[in-house]
């Protein structure tokens, strides 16, 4: 064992490195409050160095003005009567003159016999006490009252903590988040998300919000959500070069405003289509080939094929104008065609004429947009002759001059959503167009029934 005195000096030695590497002032006062400990922090804080500070008997004089000195004095030294730590507020002054607002903790000194020896006074500057506050308690409402949800994702991209908010949008419950990977949480999205949590560790944060689409792992339905997301890099404040902790991920779901933006432009697009088609039908030297090219700017981002029939004396559909069955394309007349395409009577387009309305169908609705087997879809296609591939149709009735001119079909192929409400408004209005060019070309049938109603939008065979 060391000699009683070389451990002492050790410990000394020990006790004034460990002083000096605080973080906060600090000082000692003995029971008279003479200042017997002085660490390099507090010189920092006040400019007063430990040769300055130790003997002095309190800060008056010095390091306080008189008033406030007195005020400091009998604070720190009712300590020692006191339980446990006290904090207080003092204005000190520095060595070059300067007044410095300090928060100050305080608390008796033991002697061996157990009676207060003294006191020691940790400080620091009010203003870095309150911005650690401020970050204490902005930490503590995001993870408590936050209307954001709020993850921190760890260098190993897996949920080191979450917030009641994030818990909700994940659908998973706390401990079903923690610890587990990002692909276990989110289908669609997953990657995309880890990606970009990578480039956080690696570079930094992006200049910019990301809108991030994901689905949720064990939803049945599929549903896309719309998350606004921002993200921070963690990096460890005691390290000597920046060591990153992990990712701050902080989320919000904007998917009802990202698809109204979505349902504007889409509709904003069709009706520019519209206007575009009008002014350029009025050039074509035929209504026949206006009306193919109505049905050109009409399938633009709408559907991949598009069918004409028009109605003959006897009240059959015979094909004029058809999109080609591979690969989507421009419209071709059938110019001199005569034989009816042999529609049966459940057929969709039949319906859209006897009901002078719109019919939706699908295969399998309502989960038509799933992948089925391409046998089976491309047999309910061949069924209603249409080209193979397709899984949703929209027919429409073609009317002009209060006649049933024929009827209009649009076709999606697989991978594409069905027809909805919004569709068939369009395709409506595109039908009015094609109608109106096929009347002028010659193409109408006889006069209707007037006691024949329009049944809406209804779902054909096959649909939902």
């Amino acid at each position: 064992m060391q000699p009683f005195d070389a451990q002492s000096k050790g410990d000394e030695q020990l006790l004034a490195a460990l002083l000096d590497g605080m973080e906060a002032g600090l000082c000692a006062f003995d029971r008279k409050g003479v200042v017997t400990h002085w660490n390099a922090e507090a010189t920092r804080i006040l400019g007063w160095s430990a040769a300055d500070a130790i003997g002095r008997r309190g800060f008056d004089g010095w390091a306080a003005r008189a008033p406030d000195a007195r005020q400091a004095e009998q604070r720190l030294l009712a300590a020692m009567s006191a339980d446990g730590r006290r904090v207080h507020e003092f204005a000190l002054v520095t060595k070059d003159g300067r007044r410095v607002l300090v928060r100050t903790q305080s608390a008796a000194v033991l002697g061996p016999d157990g009676q207060p020896n003294g006191v020691y006074c940790a400080f620091s500057e009010v203003d870095a006490q309150i911005d650690l506050e401020r970050s204490v308690a902005l930490s503590e409402s995001l993870f408590d009252d936050a209307s954001w949800g709020v993850v921190l994702v760890d260098a190993d991209l897996r949920p080191a903590q979450v917030n009641a908010h994030a818990v909700r949008m994940l659908r998973a419950g706390r401990e079903g988040v923690l610890g587990r990977p990002l692909g276990d949480l989110l289908g669609q999205g997953a990657e995309q998300l880890e990606s970009t949590l990578q480039h956080v560790l690696a570079e930094g944060a992006p200049p910019a919000s990301t809108d991030l689409w994901v689905s949720l792992r064990g939803d049945s339905a599929g549903t896309r959500h719309c998350w606004r997301s921002g993200f921070v890099r963690l990096g460890s404040p005691l390290g000597e070069e920046p060591v990153p902790l992990g990712v701050g991920w902080l989320f919000a779901d904007i998917t009802e405003q990202k698809s109204a933006e979505h349902e504007s432009a889409r509709v904003r697009f069709r009706y520019q289509q519209l206007h575009r088609a009008d002014r350029a039908a009025a050039e074509c030297e035929g209504a026949l080939e206006a009306a193919v090219l109505h049905l050109d700017f009409a399938l633009a981002g709408f559907a991949d094929h598009a069918l004409v029939d028009r109605a003959d004396g006897a009240g059959r559909l015979v094909r004029i104008i058809a999109t080609p069955e591979g690969e989507p394309g421009p419209g071709r007349p059938a110019e001199g065609n005569v034989v009816p395409v042999g529609y049966r009577r459940d057929h969709p387009a039949c319906q859209a004429v006897e009901r002078l309305g719109t019919v939706r169908t699908s295969f399998g609705a309502p989960d038509a947009e799933r992948a089925a087997p391409r046998d089976r879809t491309d047999a309910w296609a061949e069924a209603r002759q249409w080209p193979a591939g397709t899984v949703h149709g929209l027919a429409t009735v073609l009317r002009s001059r209060d006649r049933t001119v024929g009827a209009l079909t649009f076709l999606r192929r697989a991978g594409r959503r069905l027809f909805d409400r919004a569709d068939a408004a369009y395709a409506e209005d595109v039908a009015a167009r094609v109608a109106m060019a096929l009347d002028l070309a010659g193409v109408a049938g006889p006069a209707e029934r007037p006691d024949v109603a329009a049944d809406g939008d209804r779902d054909g065979p096959g649909g939902r």
